[in-house]
């Protein structure tokens, strides 16, 4: 580059003035100028360094002459076996260092190499890629593909359980489709993913895909989210996967549940320790993926100053449902003195022409509850359906899932009023906030 006799792919030591740094040399972006290169410590973060500032450079190892060559070792045999379902995402992805990119692992001797402390808990008998996205490109025909294939690993002799690896923006969507379509689970689901990418020096992937390893060998038969309970590295939480939802758009610790208690704490070294006992455990069984869902299904975030013909607009697209995240117990407005902006009127209108409208809170913990105030009753009275502390999300993906299935209104308040997967409770323990 430049001057200086390197290329990408090199281990250099560069000397400056303030300085000296030694690493790998990264591509640079197409983006980029061409007066600085950009250095991957072994730390795995990068730098950027101005080669006007630097004074010499040694060339330590070229491109050609970096250890290449796959890890020895091999998963043991008589571990107990696993399978897992990459999605996309960085958490089984290696950085190419010929591009600067990451490339997804598709072998179980390339997920061996990445995360070698796996050899020490399952043997990967299997790894499926169905395709490879971000998690905010998904949609419901992807999480039938996922189930179709979680469900056949599932149901592959001598599987104890299957890991997802998915983006982390949508994750908690997927977690409650797989919720719903896994009829019949009578094995653990692990969703895991990775807040950090794999070239930095705080990267979550391995701490969590090992410790969803450990969750595969449980006896919870339920889907789950498992990631970082901290945001340092003592320990990672299985949350149920029809309560849960992330929290933060940076911190390892960003998936957390929702009014429940998580389903175990689970340490590196294996040790699982419980934290819910209500949940399914392990049996023997066949698992069949049901991936009908219905694309008419809607949610809709009410804020202030929302007007109601959103929801006429559903109407005249013929959608079935709607799911209204509305503010503390339930609400949106219904004075009915604001007739431009009430919307008691338009809900009549669309319950009437045969159109599910639910509602969750935003409020996101706690409960909703129609009978604290006269607006919220008007609002049961015109047709809508309080679904309880469900989360909003969940309560979409359900809604999809039942309404694929079912055409009566009286069928499906019934479906959307039945726990199914978990996804409300009768009773909200107080320490389940913030936990």
């Amino acid at each position: 580059m430049g001057e200086f006799d390197f290329q990408a792919g090199d281990r250099v030591r560069i000397y400056t003035k303030a300085a000296t740094y030694e690493g790998i040399v990264m591509p640079r972006p197409e983006t980029g100028g061409k007066e600085h290169v950009t250095i991957k410590l072994d730390s795995g973060y990068n730098i950027g360094v101005l080669l006007g500032a630097v004074e010499k450079v040694e060339r330590l190892a070229a491109k050609s002459e970096k250890r290449q060559a796959k890890s020895e070792l091999k998963f043991e045999k008589g571990k107990p076996e696993i399978s897992i379902v990459t999605t996309g995402g960085t958490i089984t992805s290696k950085v190419d260092y010929k591009t600067g990119g990451a490339y997804p692992l598709t072998k179980p001797e390339e997920l061996l190499e990445a995360v070698p402390e796996l050899a020490k808990v399952v043997s990967v008998k299997n790894i499926q890629k169905p395709f490879s996205i971000f998690s905010e490109d998904m949609t419901p025909e992807n999480w039938g593909e996922i189930a179709e294939a979680v469900a056949k690993e599932l149901n592959s002799s001598g599987v104890h359980g299957v890991i997802v690896t998915h983006g982390t923006d949508t994750l908690h969507y997927t977690a409650a489709a797989l919720s719903f379509m896994l009829k019949g689970l009578h094995k653990p689901v692990a969703l895991v993913g990775a807040q950090r990418s794999v070239d930095r020096g705080s990267f979550d992937g391995n701490m969590n895909l090992v410790c969803a390893a450990h969750y595969c060998l449980s006896d919870i038969a339920e889907v789950a989210i498992v990631m970082h309970g901290k945001s340092d590295d003592d320990y990672c939480i299985a949350s149920r996967g029809t309560k849960v939802r992330k929290m933060h758009t940076s911190r390892r610790d960003t998936f957390r549940p929702i009014n429940d208690l998580p389903l175990a704490k689970i340490f590196p070294d294996g040790n699982l320790v419980v934290t819910n006992t209500n949940h399914k455990k392990r049996t023997l069984g066949k698992v069949e993926a049901d991936t009908k869902f219905e694309n008419k299904t809607a949610l809709i975030y009410y804020y202030p100053g929302l007007s109601p013909d959103i929801l006429d607009y559903y109407v005249k697209q013929k959608y079935k449902g709607v799911i209204i995240a509305g503010t503390g117990f339930g609400h949106v407005l219904t004075q009915k003195e604001n007739k431009k902006m009430e919307w008691l009127s338009h809900i009549k209108d669309a319950v009437g022409s045969g159109m599910f409208v639910g509602m969750a809170s935003q409020a996101i913990y706690g409960t909703t509850d129609p009978l604290v105030y006269s607006s919220a009753r008007n609002l049961q009275d015109a047709g809508v359906v309080y679904l309880k502390d469900m989360l909003a999300e969940t309560a979409y993906v359900k809604l999809g899932c039942v309404l694929a299935h079912h055409k009566s209104p009286e069928e499906i308040k019934k479906q959307m009023l039945t726990n199914i997967a978990g996804e409300f409770n009768e009773r909200i323990e107080p320490q389940s906030f913030l936990y």
